[in-house]
């Protein structure tokens, strides 16, 4: 039963009753696994593109950004960069100088010279401790000089969101995330009026930090692109937050009062569902290179945004015939073959059903919020993987699945995540308007069946925690989806502080 003063404690961050009801019933009966049919791959659920199918993408994008086509980049950045220096504050916290040869914290010394932030962390040094960087290197205090790239007293780069690090060397200074993707947007994504439209999630603790930095960048990448941008920003809504319990279900009390807890990124889908722009770029904020390796990227972002305006093109035109009532037998048929062949959507109701009711299922299957997704080669890097899943209405569809949606126990599950081809490098592309430009309520499309519960602590206190659906997972189930090879040059993570020394990010 919930106290009087825990439902205050509702009714100030928007939750109700009935949602914490249903979450406290969840943590006992726990998330169902998807039922899965097969990985996708190329030629089974993965588009490979011919040079003719690249030429006609790109050139459906060029000419939706000159006649005035609305587009926005969507950049989840709130999360903060503290598991980027994991192993430097193990070292830190762990009270020796000494260095084990081929550690994290070994080779990222060692190349020091090659660290975006070597000149904040000089300054930092020489304030702390009153000696150069190098003298301190010499010395052997390799302790204290970590402690000042990843201690407040320091850099602080252990408190700070990933989007205010400092990334890349340039001859001018070095680059943050940020300016990254505000270069990426105005390479990819001006509009015909030469105004780039970019949106970041970030937490509240670190928004002021945000605007203070966008205020200062914003002037000069615009003089260096030739671009306007108009940036807005948004915070995950405390409605969205998730309650914890004990270890035995209970409600977890912190100083007498229920804990909640940021329900993950999935919580975003309700600030992806306030853009109002009929195509969205999605994008993690890390994932960016330096202007010198961008190429690959630019074609590729251009190519997955012109191949989901040609699938929506279909698709209006179909769903178009179906208001209207100008189609034909055979003109239903081939709506059924791209439903299976473009958006790999199959269902046993299909081989079987009079016109009339394939006409209702058409219109149902294909008015909803289209996404394409660009697929790497599994290399071994972390991410969800494109699967083939049976839907809660018997249809079966393309799905982004993390490991934690899969059944460890089922043995076929277990080869098919081994043998995986591709994994998602979250590079999405999405067009969230219908064919009569009202944009679609997304968390409608949300699977609430495909969240997962986890096992944290607090202040010691072991507790269990609940994510939501996930953003490019079960947020989007319900979306019609399309599966495109790229090339792993257009994934650039940067994971751990030691992925700034890898090719890709030197400039």
């Amino acid at each position: 039963m919930l106290r009087p003063e825990d439902l205050e404690l509702l009714k100030e961050k928007g939750i109700s009753e009935a949602a914490v009801e249903e979450q406290l019933n969840r943590f006992v009966t726990g998330f169902p696994y998807l039922k899965i049919i097969d990985t996708a791959r190329v030629g089974a659920g993965i588009f490979r593109l011919s040079d003719e199918d690249i030429e006609g993408a790109l050139d459906r994008w060029h000419e939706y950004l000159e006649h005035g086509g609305e587009v926005c980049k969507f950049v989840p950045a709130s999360g903060a960069a503290s598991r980027m220096f994991k192993a430097l504050f193990e070292y830190v916290d762990g009270g020796t100088d000494e260095l084990k040869e081929g550690t994290p914290v070994a080779q990222l010394l060692a190349n020091v010279d090659l660290l975006p932030f070597k000149p904040e962390l000089e300054k930092a040094v020489e304030k702390l401790y009153g000696k150069s960087l190098e003298e301190m290197l010499k010395e052997g205090r390799n302790r204290e000089i970590i402690a000042a790239i990843v201690k407040p007293e320091g850099m602080n780069y252990g408190g700070l969101p990933k989007g205010l690090l400092k990334f890349h060397t340039y001859a001018e200074g070095a680059r943050t995330p940020i300016e990254e993707h505000l270069t990426e947007g105005a390479q990819t994504a001006a509009n015909s009026k030469g105004i780039v439209n970019l949106h970041f999630t970030v937490s509240a603790n670190h928004r002021k930090l945000f605007e203070e930095k966008l205020a200062e960048v914003i002037p000069a990448t615009e003089a260096r692109t030739g671009v306007k941008f108009n940036v807005s920003m948004s915070e995950q809504k405390p409605f969205t937050d998730t309650i914890a319990v004990n270890p035995d279900n209970t409600p977890f009390l912190e100083d007498g009062k229920l804990l909640f807890r940021p329900g993950g990124h999935g919580a975003l889908i309700r600030n992806l569902n306030d853009i109002d722009s009929a195509v969205v770029f999605i994008k993690n904020i890390d994932n960016v290179v330096p202007d010198s390796k961008r190429e690959d990227t630019i074609k590729y972002k251009e190519i997955l945004g012109g191949l989901l305006l040609e699938v929506h093109d279909q698709i209006e035109e179909d769903l178009i015939a179906l208001e209207e009532k100008v189609y034909t037998p055979d003109d239903l048929k081939r709506m059924v073959e791209y439903l299976k062949t473009m958006l790999n959507v199959t269902d046993p109701r299909l081989d079987d059903t009079a016109d009339d009711e394939i006409v209702e299922y058409l219109k149902a299957k294909l008015n909803r919020p289209l996404r394409v997704c660009g697929m790497v080669r599994n290399e071994g890097e972390p991410g969800g993987g494109p699967f083939i899943t049976v839907n809660p209405d018997g249809s079966a569809s393309p799905q982004i699945l993390e490991s934690n949606q899969v059944d460890p126990a089922n043995e076929d599950y277990k080869k098919m995540m081994a043998t995986a081809t591709h994994f998602n490098p979250v590079d999405l592309v999405c067009y969230i308007k219908d064919i009569h430009g009202k944009k679609f309520d997304l968390p409608s499309y949300v699977d609430p069946a495909t969240g997962f519960i986890s096992s944290k602590s607090s202040h010691g206190k072991e507790l269990r925690a609940m994510e939501l659906p996930g953003l490019w997972n079960g947020a989007m189930s319900d979306w019609n989806t399309v599966f495109v090879e790229v090339p792993i040059s257009t994934f650039n993570p940067v994971k751990t502080v030691n992925d700034l020394l890898r090719p890709a990010h030197q400039a």
